[in-house]
């Protein structure tokens, strides 16, 4: 079990120069419940599965309750608890003292890449690679709950414009 406070940025991605020297690891996830407050998740990761419960503390933080379950029950809750279940690889890339998860998402989301990383206070300072792009930590479309309901086939945008889109914001 692990209980914290997760404060976390995610970003889009523009390049792949993390790619051949990151550790994959295919991911499964559905949400058994979600709303702006609080998310309960089941997600497969590798030969490991996970309950998760995400509740919304505001902005970029949120308290965390993981709790490792039987892979086996993950299966069944994915089958019968939930909708459409995500699939991704994420890529686990450590940069200037920092580690970065980079999302590649399958399927019906296919297309659609996103790095985070995880940081001990909400200002902590820390350097971006260079492939990393425009943040979006702040925009529900990019929560993976979010994307379960809405894939990004459906967005009607590919993610070269979406990335220009937010470029041009900044």
């Amino acid at each position: 079990m692990s209980n914290m406070m997760e404060i976390e940025r995610k970003f889009l991605v523009t390049g792949n120069g993390w790619k051949n020297e990151a550790r994959a690891k295919k991911i499964s996830q559905g949400y058994i419940s979600k709303d702006n407050q609080c998310v309960v998740r089941v997600r497969s990761k590798g030969d490991k599965s996970f309950l998760t419960i995400k509740a919304d503390r505001g902005d970029i933080q949120r308290l965390e309750f993981e709790y490792e379950i039987p892979h086996e029950d993950c299966a069944m809750m994915l089958d019968q608890l939930c909708g459409d279940a995500i699939s991704k690889t994420r890529y686990t890339f450590d940069y200037a003292g920092n580690t970065w998860e980079i999302d590649e998402f399958h399927g019906i989301n296919d297309g659609l890449i996103m790095a985070e990383i995880e940081l001990d206070t909400p200002d902590q300072a820390f350097e971006k690679p260079d492939w990393v792009g425009p943040e979006v930590s702040k925009d529900e479309r990019f929560f993976n709950s979010y994307i379960a309901e809405h894939p990004f086939s459906t967005w009607g945008v590919s993610f070269g414009d979406l990335v220009s889109k937010f470029q041009a914001k900044e």
